[in-house]
């Protein structure tokens, strides 16, 4: 079992490497996991998951291996109130245990589950049923030299409880992101700001720890021309329809980019599901409230870098017909398609961002335009990883 886990989780994107495996072996053999699934539970995550970003995804293909095992944790309630009380200790005379063997745990599970079933009330003490005190095997605060703990501290969270209770999905980095979050990635747009031509007037940290080195420890500073902001970004939203249930995120994307202070210029425009003739000065999408397209293309520089965010999903009609807008009253001459494709002409660093899962991608409605417009723009999904692939694609000259 414990081997085909391990294929399980290399099969599963857990990248668990053969010394990792081994160590978790030998931690068993020791007896860290303490003959529970919950202690190997808990240990495999301590040894074989190397960062919190995965937990999560640990937590839900643990459950899914195991589920189907039944351990100690899964007492019967009746069980629990039995094992509940705290006892005096017992003597332990000579001959007092009936078995001083030690047991392997097939066996001593297969103990259990027989005692399970004959047992019909409370016990402490003696060498045979599950209970407290005593030299059986099962129960807690006994004498026998192995055996299976069951109740005392940590009774009501076994294993594939905590598992199924997913509580690091919040540091998985395909999660959803909050505004903190979305600047943090933002910033990484720094890394695009030139050098202005003056004086060298700020310190070159790394500069001068080299030169330090290089001359035996003797402090010598280094310093460098500062840096000049020169990140200018144009942000172009999908409001209203199928994106409603993306609003909060979407509004969250909106604060953090209008509340950096990283940025030399930031220009926000709006559309409804494609771009055509006109972009809008708010998500309300009014007439009338709006900028015309060919005027954005005109007075906005091509160093611009261009993030889209949308949902990607409409009528096929609406990329590739005259007149597919579907606003009602407003007729386009040129394809949406066109329209998508002149920015990519013109702004050479923009990127899609796509709040649906992308695995879900290919199957929601609207997977046609998702596939059209992801070979115009790169496409990524909204979440902390793919805003980080996004930047950096913004990053590649």
């Amino acid at each position: 079992m414990f081997l085909s886990f391990f294929y399980f989780l290399r099969k599963s994107d857990i990248n668990v490497s053969m010394d990792e495996w081994l160590t978790l072996m030998v931690a068993l053999k020791k007896g860290l996991a303490h003959s529970s699934l919950t202690g190997f539970y808990q240990l495999c995550r301590a040894i074989l998951v190397k960062s919190e970003a995965d937990f999560d995804r640990f937590d839900q293909l643990f459950y899914e291996y195991f589920k189907d095992v039944h351990t100690p944790e899964d007492l019967p309630e009746e069980f629990w109130s039995w094992l509940e009380d705290g006892l005096e200790p017992l003597d332990r005379e000579e001959g007092f245990f009936a078995d001083t063997v030690m047991k392997e745990l097939p066996e001593l599970l297969e103990t259990f589950r027989k005692r399970l079933e004959e047992q019909k009330e409370k016990h402490d003490g003696g060498n045979y049923w599950i209970g407290t005190g005593g030299t059986s095997t099962q129960g807690h605060s006994g004498y026998h030299i192995s055996g299976i703990r069951t109740g005392d501290k940590g009774r009501f969270r076994s294993a594939l409880q905590v598992a199924g209770e997913r509580n690091f999905k919040d540091f998985r980095e395909d999660q959803v992101i909050d505004i903190r979050q979305f600047q943090v990635a933002f910033r990484k747009l720094r890394q695009y700001s030139s050098r202005i031509d003056t004086r060298l007037t700020e310190l070159d940290v790394e500069g001068t720890i080299k030169e330090t080195s290089d001359q035996g420890g003797l402090l010598h500073l280094v310093y460098e021309k500062p840096r000049k902001n020169t990140v200018k970004i144009l942000l172009l939203m999908d409001s209203d329809g199928s994106m409603m249930p993306y609003s909060k995120l979407c509004n969250r994307l909106f604060q953090a980019v209008n509340q950096a202070n990283h940025f030399k210029d930031l220009k926000v425009y709006y559309f409804h599901n494609c771009i055509y003739e006109h972009l809008y000065r708010t998500p309300l999408c009014k007439r009338n409230d709006w900028v015309a397209t060919d005027w954005v293309l005109s007075n906005l520089g091509e160093d611009y870098k261009v993030v889209l965010v949308g949902d990607a999903t409409m009528a096929r009609s609406e990329l590739f017909m005259k007149g597919g807008n579907c606003i009602l009253g407003m007729y386009n001459e040129e394809l949406g398609i066109e329209w998508l494709k002149k920015f990519k002409r013109r702004y050479k660093n923009s990127i899609w961002l796509n709040p649906i899962s992308e695995r879900e991608w290919p199957y929601v409605y609207g997977a046609e335009t998702i596939e059209e417009i992801s070979e115009v723009f790169p496409m990524f999904e909204l979440t902390l990883d793919g805003l980080d692939k996004g930047i950096k694609k913004l990053l590649t000259k």
